[in-house]
């Protein structure tokens, strides 16, 4: 599919059919894909919780407003981050480039990052939201459907999950084959009123 045809044909999906699944093949492209999304100082925050315990995604659902795509879709994913990344082996963020190049980016790194927790959050949900993007295209393109979802109580959520302390709940994706068609678009703003030129 071309990508500008995904775009405009991507939209959340809400009824998944609950008999599909896809393969492992297609797990694995889907998440190879997301993994190519860009991140400050390419730290790479985002964690993918694959939720495919019926169970959990039960669990999950009850704590999620009833959403029936939480259990129906083909591929359930939490959207979490690493907000300590940044300060965890980080030359391996950099370990192909040259050496002059990974030097100064690993020793910035530490200085951008150190004692701004609301950058450190800021950038981790950053890489979340481009990651999810890239997923949802890559979905459509496909053939897939997606719904992302932050509907939810990310407490109990990261409770049933077991999320570490030093991580962050973004939002979650269900991807699968839908079921119905979408609504109609709501309605988008113009550029007139969302491109500003050079200041406000």
């Amino acid at each position: 599919m071309d990508t500008f045809e995904a775009i405009y044909a991507r939209r959340a999906m809400k009824g998944f059919d609950p008999d599909h699944r896809m393969s492992d093949a297609e797990k694995s492209k889907l998440l190879e894909a997301a993994i190519q999304s860009p991140t400050s100082f390419n730290i790479q925050h985002w964690r993918f919780v694959v939720v495919d315990d019926p169970a959990l995604r039960k669990q999950i659902r009850e704590n999620g407003n009833d959403q029936a795509q939480m259990t129906d879709a083909s591929l359930l994913i939490l959207m979490t981050a690493d907000v300590q990344a940044w300060q965890k082996q980080p030359e391996r963020y950099w370990q192909n480039a040259p050496q002059e190049v990974a030097e100064l980016l690993v020793g910035w790194m530490g200085p951008f990052h150190e004692g701004r927790t609301q950058l450190q959050r800021d950038e981790a949900q950053r890489s979340i939201g481009m990651a999810m993007m890239t997923l949802m295209l890559a979905a459509k393109a496909m053939g897939y459907d997606s719904c992302p979802m932050i509907g939810f109580d990310i407490e109990k959520v990261a409770q049933l999950i077991n999320l570490p302390a030093d991580h962050a709940m973004g939002p979650m994706v269900a991807i699968g084959k839908g079921t119905k068609d979408p609504w109609p678009k709501p309605g988008q703003l113009g550029l007139d009123e969302v491109v500003i030129s050079n200041r406000f």
